[in-house]
């Protein structure tokens, strides 16, 4: 271990980290308060910004009524059903274009056309197909999810190595007990990297649909308050839309952890290296590597040092040399 790493300070543990973490919110709030509140403009114009009380006290009057209430609700159902629509058959696509070379051919084509344009834009295209605007908003939602998870899933199940399908077909085991002990499994990981990439960019889509045709949702009220004028409001809506985002995000991001739990995982300190987080728990020590050590030097056989590799800049020995040794 350096010596940079010995006097390398440890890094707040979880009571500190979430002290840390309340800590640069109010230091955030409170600069957006000073700004608001003094009339600040240097080329931002913050004194068109309402200021952090006036959000708050229009954000606990919001609470109290009942249309907040109803907006979320519409919002998280439109959200749920087409992000897990999407990662069903996100995963599903994604796993089958990856291990199968017709699928590849015949959906790869019209999916690879589909993926640049934003979902936004099928705004117009959920009008026309769908009957409601409740179910074209969902459909905005599926789409802006279904590609990161399918190009995740599709990564993550062409990077697998080929030695555990291997291992399965060598002890007998068919197609089915390939998917659903190696290639699942093993691609879980990337799969909920693209699962929490796609619930963010859910809710970014479907607050614009809800903005151009919606009835209901946290999207349509923002907007509502726009077109008033009534700028507390539309922070009270950018605020809800953040922490909805950010529980729906490390929810997925914990069910990943939870269903990956069987991963290596390594614990993070400032300055020095990763430790497994088993020997960081127990206080077990690693063993020391084989071989002669720094006092040892000469009780090591004459053979073994003979034996041991050389170092990148020394010459091979010749074949007399080692023949002579031998002899």
């Amino acid at each position: 271990m350096s010596r940079y790493a010995r006097r390398a300070p440890r890094y707040p543990r979880r009571a500190g980290r979430l002290v840390l973490r309340a800590g640069s919110l109010a230091v955030a709030l409170g600069v957006w308060q000073l700004l608001t509140s003094l009339d600040i403009d240097l080329w931002l114009r913050f004194s068109q910004f309402p200021t952090v009380t006036d959000v708050a006290r229009t954000f606990a009057d919001r609470l109290s009524g009942p249309d907040y209430w109803t907006d979320l609700t519409d919002s998280l159902t439109r959200i749920l059903s087409g992000f897990l629509l999407a990662a069903v058959l996100g995963v599903a696509t994604g796993v089958l274009v990856a291990r199968s070379r017709l699928a590849e051919d015949l959906l790869g084509p019209v999916l690879e056309v589909i993926r640049p344009i934003p979902a936004i834009a099928l705004v117009p295209v959920a009008i026309l197909l769908f009957p409601s605007n409740e179910q074209g908003i969902v459909f905005i939602t599926f789409t802006a999810a279904f590609f990161p998870v399918l190009v995740s899933t599709r990564h993550a199940v062409r990077a697998l190595t080929p030695a555990w399908e291997e291992a399965v077909l060598t002890m007998g085991g068919g197609r089915s007990r390939i998917l659903a002990s190696v290639v699942l499994p093993g691609a879980l990981p990337g799969i909920f990297g693209g699962l929490s990439v796609g619930i963010g960019v859910s809710w970014i889509c479907v607050i614009s649909a809800e903005m151009i045709s919606g009835q209901y949702g946290v999207g349509y009220r923002t907007w509502q308050d726009y077109t008033v004028v009534d700028y507390p409001g539309v922070f009270v809506g950018m605020v809800t839309i953040g922490i909805l985002g950010w529980l729906t995000s490390t929810a997925v991001e914990a069910l990943g952890r939870r269903l990956t739990r069987w991963l290596p995982r390594t614990s993070y300190d400032v300055g020095a290296a990763p430790r497994p987080r088993a020997a960081a728990s127990t206080g077990t020590v690693p063993p020391a590597p084989l071989g002669p050590g720094p006092m040892d030097t000469g009780a090591a056989d004459e053979g073994a040092v003979h034996d041991r590799p050389k170092d990148k800049g020394s010459h091979p020995r010749t074949e007399e040399a080692r023949d002579e040794h031998l002899v």
